[in-house]
């Protein structure tokens, strides 16, 4: 049986479900459904993520990542009030461990107040060393506005909303085709077909995948990256007061192996970012040949491995040495050792990359005619999700007025 929907979503990760809501309230009228692989929401993206509701600090002023981050991470604070999931502004920290990282501190300073993060101040080693007495730095950068939640929390909260207000979520629904029609599109899935006359692609790690099914050819490819993460020892992890975070390099899109606090008062010490064998490969040994193949076949990686293979080289050693991953920790927190990592989980990032070698480090929202493609969210899209729902919203409104 052949069920019809106003709209339809792909993909039950966070960035899909707060765009189901928020169709809901902009067109109360629709049938809305959500199609999901997995057997729940938030398996893969939502799920394996640090859990910090981000700033704006990072990105590039009047980019999509600084303005939905900003309202994103506002929109979630009072929804993780409004629906009681425990949450803390907590605060972070930046830290400059080198003399030539401190013009780049400057520069996020500058990015966050353009960007309308508010409470932003320049620290010298004592006033940071209140904050967090056991790092080491040159110059560090507060920002108290950075929060930490359990998005997996977040994620069954939207679901449930979702539902209570007359959606439809599709759990064990695999994709495997779309077919446009004279009025919309079907959706062909392992379950049977749905008519829509729209479609939402939030399919994370197989963006580009639903994309190509639908008839586009996307400008970039998702090429995924592997974060690992190591637990502090609890008897050590009064080290870490909040979140210290080095800063980044300007080259990517990753912000560094950090020390994160989490919600359930757990310290973390991660990510790296280290070219993952598989869109789901959260071990090393997880292999799919032919997502490895798709990979290998690409010119954009090629282009990036001969840019980057530097970088990239010393994210492999860190990935199989802990003495090297420590070594890295400690030029944040020097009295952080070996001994002190604990084994943690990992997450994969879907990160785009361009024809060109380029890694994409703005959100790649693309309409066609009945379709938005949601092709390159990755962090701080979790922070966003209610933010980027509202920009797809304000899409689908210009193709209907």
């Amino acid at each position: 049986m052949t069920s019809s929907y106003d709209a339809t979503i792909i993909g039950a990760g966070i960035v899909g479900l707060a765009t189901a809501i928020k169709l809901g309230q902009a067109f109360p009228e629709w049938r809305i459904a959500i199609v999901e692989k997995e057997h729940q929401p938030g398996l893969h993206q939502t799920g394996h993520n640090s859990g910090v509701i981000h700033s704006g600090i990072y990105y590039r002023p009047g980019s999509l990542k600084a303005h939905l981050c900003v309202s994103g991470a506002g929109q979630l604070i009072r929804f993780c009030k409004n629906h009681g999931i425990l949450h803390e502004i907590c605060g972070k920290v930046v830290i400059a461990t080198k003399a030539e990282e401190v013009p780049i501190l400057h520069e996020l300073y500058r990015r966050g107040v353009e960007n309308g993060v508010t409470g932003l101040k320049i620290m010298e080693p004592p006033e940071v060393g209140m904050l967090e007495p056991h790092t080491r730095c040159f110059l560090g950068l507060h920002v108290p506005t950075t929060g930490i939640v359990d998005f997996g929390e977040v994620v069954r909260a939207y679901a449930a909303l979702f539902q209570d207000r007359g959606g439809t979520l599709h759990v064990g629904y695999r994709l495997v085709a779309v077919n446009r029609e004279d009025r919309g599109l079907r959706v062909e899935t392992t379950q049977g077909s749905l008519f829509s006359k729209f479609l939402i692609n939030c399919g994370g790690l197989y963006s580009d995948h639903v994309a190509r099914m639908a008839g586009l050819d996307p400008p970039c490819q998702i090429i995924p990256f592997r974060g690992e993460y190591y637990r502090i020892r609890p008897e050590r992890s009064h080290l870490v007061g909040n979140l210290i975070y080095p800063v980044p390099d300007p080259r990517f899109p990753f912000l560094g192996i950090h020390f994160t606090r989490m919600i359930d008062g757990k310290v973390e010490a991660g990510p790296n970012a280290v070219l993952a064998l598989a869109r789901e490969g959260y071990s090393r040994t997880t292999v799919a040949l032919a997502e490895l193949a798709e990979i290998l076949r690409y010119r954009g990686f090629w282009q990036m491995a001969f840019r980057y293979w530097r970088a990239g080289w010393g994210e492999m050693v860190r990935s199989h040495s802990k003495r090297r991953f420590a070594e890295a920790l400690q030029e944040l927190l020097p009295e952080i050792c070996e001994g002190d990592l604990l084994p943690g989980g990992a997450g994969v990032r879907a990160q785009a990359v361009g024809k060109d070698g380029r890694l994409v480090d703005d959100f790649v929202i693309l309409q066609s005619e009945h379709m938005v493609h949601v092709l390159n969210a990755p962090s701080p899209a979790a922070t966003s999700s209610l933010a980027i729902a509202d920009h797809i919203v304000g899409i689908l409104r210009t193709r209907i007025l």
